[in-house]
């Protein structure tokens, strides 16, 4: 298994095009390569490492445009994954085998805290309290693990 990265490599991307074939319908597609791609991005901000993120985020926008044009971002990625659209892609069977399969150095029982992660740093630039079905799913996710 390898250790998970910051910057993107041919591996990296290769996995997320893996996870976005699973897709059934070209949205569904689109929708998988987001959350793949948002999760490497997230669990790769986890990390002793300075991280230079005008060059991380230049990386990946130049991935994203290259594999699903243009109109998307890493920021749109992420504000993707802090809605309620990103639960059909993470509740998705066919996404989490594909996931499980394609991208095993990101675990999958990690995504409801990568998703955490996420809506701390969209609070944190908005200053606004991150409520909502994602939060909400995130607190769901918890529960088994408490009983």
């Amino acid at each position: 298994m390898r250790k998970a990265r910051a910057g993107m490599d041919s591996a990296m991307k290769e996995q997320v095009l893996a996870v976005a074939r699973a897709g059934m319908t070209s949205a569904e597609a689109i929708g998988f390569f987001r959350v793949a791609l948002g999760l490497f991005y997230l669990a790769n901000l986890m990390t002793r490492e300075e991280l230079d993120f005008k060059k991380i985020d230049a990386e990946y926008n130049r991935f994203i445009y290259h594999s699903i044009g243009g109109g998307h971002s890493i920021t749109s990625v992420l504000q993707f994954m802090s809605g309620e659209k990103v639960l059909r892609v993470v509740e998705s069977p066919r996404f989490l085998d594909a996931f499980i399969l394609h991208c095993p150095e990101i675990p999958v029982d990690t995504i409801p805290f990568l998703l955490s992660l996420n809506l701390g740093v969209a609070k944190d630039i908005s200053g606004l309290e991150a409520f909502g079905p994602v939060a909400d799913w995130i607190e769901q996710q918890k529960l088994p693990a408490a009983e």
